[in-house]
């Protein structure tokens, strides 16, 4: 097959125009410009600008003044018996919203968890509570809350490593409880700091006979405070920092 044509147009004579050409269609001759269309070649478009970053939305640091560094963690454990504030006091002065573990006490617990004839305690540390507190732009606390059973005993050892320091949360209608804290930080070392926690806002004993009682010596910070009270804690806290500066100083 030499040529395909199609049906719907005749061949061209020679020399003719094609039936299908636009110059037939249109009533245009070769050689003319088409009336519509751009005529010659497309115009240059402007090169794009070159790339510039946006500018940095945090505020600029005048020239030669190195950014401020991150605030030093420090770690610090809330430690004490069961049932003695020791959640209320990490809740209390948290800035975040404090990392608990509490479960629901069940009657297993009866007469073996017995958190005392005043207290109205449901719920029960587990595992242990964690809260942090930024002291100014050099100093951050992150505090440690451990579990006060002595079935958890064994977590007391992993929540001390790398503490500088601790608050021992006491309950002066029930010192019995405290001792094996106390006990505990004496034979660890670690610089910590007896809080007596003002329960109904005052003491079942006087401070005087709390230091007597526990047999701690006067090298020891006692410290009434309000665990429910961001203040009170804060100031226990406070005396927890300058007894671990103090050891620290020492040893250097």
């Amino acid at each position: 097959m030499d040529s395909v044509r199609s049906p719907e147009w005749p061949v061209a004579p020679i020399g003719g125009l094609a039936g299908n050409s636009a110059a037939a269609r249109y009533g245009t001759s070769p050689g003319t410009d088409p009336m519509l269309g751009r005529v010659g070649p497309p115009p240059t478009a402007p090169p794009p600008p070159p790339y510039r970053p946006m500018p940095s939305a945090g505020p600029s640091l005048p020239p030669g003044r190195p950014p401020a560094s991150p605030p030093i963690p420090v770690k610090i454990l809330v430690a004490g018996g069961f049932g003695v504030g020791k959640t209320t006091t990490v809740g209390a002065i948290s800035e975040i919203a404090p990392l608990t573990t509490e479960a629901e006490m069940t009657s297993a617990g009866i007469g073996v968890d017995d958190p005392g004839i005043r207290s109205a305690k449901t719920t029960t540390t587990v595992a242990m509570d964690f809260g942090c507190v930024t002291i100014d732009r050099s100093l951050k606390l992150y505090l440690f809350g451990t579990p006060g059973q002595a079935r958890f005993g064994f977590m007391w050892d992993d929540l001390a490593r790398g503490a500088l320091g601790a608050l021992v949360v006491v309950d002066s209608a029930r010192l019995d409880d405290c001792f094996p804290a106390v006990d505990f930080f004496e034979q660890a070392g670690l610089p910590f700091v007896v809080g007596v926690n003002a329960f109904d806002g005052r003491l079942a004993l006087e401070l005087g006979e709390i230091r007597w009682a526990l047999a701690i010596g006067d090298h020891v910070p006692l410290v009434q405070f309000d665990a429910r009270d961001r203040l009170s804690v804060r100031d226990a806290l406070l005396v927890v920092l300058d007894r671990a500066l103090d050891r620290a100083t020492r040893d250097r």
